[in-house]
């Protein structure tokens, strides 16, 4: 980054810059060293100046959501991260296809309570997950046999040279929790997203929302973590093969694989992001040794890291 950058960036934010900004604040594993530059965006059109600003400044930047699919290095991040507060969700129930519309940065713990007190069905999958309508339809979350791609109608992208776009679900490329735009990272921004629900009721979405609810307190940890750190290999299931390899329960420094899921991680609230890496690192390698099969993350991973 060279000076210019950095008056340019002063110039433009205003008092919305902040410098050397602990991630630790801002992700749900509570890890994370200092990013360069931090600034908020507050609605739709403010993150789409922002990013376009960036773009055209060269200087690189991640868009930050809850922070729940993310390891950021304790040596922190050179680089400017915008912090997603595009929050405005409605309902458009005129048709006979409810819809849902959303921001980016907003919760889908925000999005399964409005959608239950509307009584439509679609999302209940979604209730207990840390995540942000951005994040999900990024990494094409989901839980229960369902996932975002089922009932994505239109993502409203900022692409890096397109401009803008609205992408239909298959034009996503979506794969398990994996999109083209997570397999591609920094050439465009999620702003927005519409969703296909299904007429319900109140009482009958709230029912299946509070049976999700019942069944993930049940099988898994409470405590700081990043969710699920690995995407399940094909027909297995990645806590399974974790906890097979004798690993359930193993810890590094204040981070253990946890006695409950072992596809979670845990931290005592001592941790630090390298105590995360290396415990990442231990687990492919026994599971790869024992049992011929490469786990891989559905987190990602920011910053530098020791070998």
């Amino acid at each position: 980054m060279t000076d210019f950058s950095s008056t340019a960036l002063q110039d433009y934010f205003g008092n919305r810059l902040h410098t050397d900004v602990p991630l630790a604040h801002y992700t749900t594993a509570r890890v994370g060293g200092a990013v360069c530059w931090f600034a908020e965006a507050s609605s739709a059109p403010q993150l789409t100046a922002d990013a376009r600003f960036l773009w055209d400044q060269g200087v690189p930047f991640r868009i930050l959501g809850n922070g729940s699919n993310i390891l950021v290095s304790d040596l922190g991040w050179q680089g400017m991260m915008l912090y997603n507060q595009a929050k405005n969700i409605s309902f458009d129930t005129t048709s006979s296809q409810p819809l849902l519309k959303a921001e980016s940065g907003a919760s889908l713990s925000t999005i399964v309570r409005a959608a239950t007190l509307e009584g439509l069905s679609g999302f209940e999958w979604a209730a207990g997950i840390p995540g942000t309508i951005g994040g999900a339809v990024y990494g094409n979350a989901g839980a229960r046999g369902q996932d975002t791609q089922q009932i994505l109608a239109l993502a409203e992208i900022l692409h890096r040279e397109k401009g803008y776009l609205s992408l239909t679900s298959p034009a996503m490329g979506y794969e398990y929790r994996s999109s083209e735009l997570k397999r591609n990272p920094g050439h465009a921004v999620i702003l927005a997203a519409s969703f296909n629900l299904k007429s319900s009721t109140p009482e009958l979405v709230k029912e299946k929302v509070e049976e999700f609810n019942a069944k993930r307190r049940g099988s898994q940890p409470a405590g700081a973590s990043m969710g699920s750190t690995f995407k399940n290999p094909s027909g297995d299931y990645a806590g399974r093969l974790i906890e097979a390899a004798g690993l359930k329960g193993k810890k590094i420094g204040g981070v253990e694989i946890s006695p409950i899921h072992a596809n979670f991680l845990i931290n005592d609230g001592t941790a630090s992001a390298e105590d995360y890496h290396q415990l990442i690192s231990l687990i492919q390698k026994t599971v790869a040794n024992k049992f011929s099969v490469k786990l891989e993350l559905e987190i990602e991973l920011l910053g530098e890291w020791q070998d």
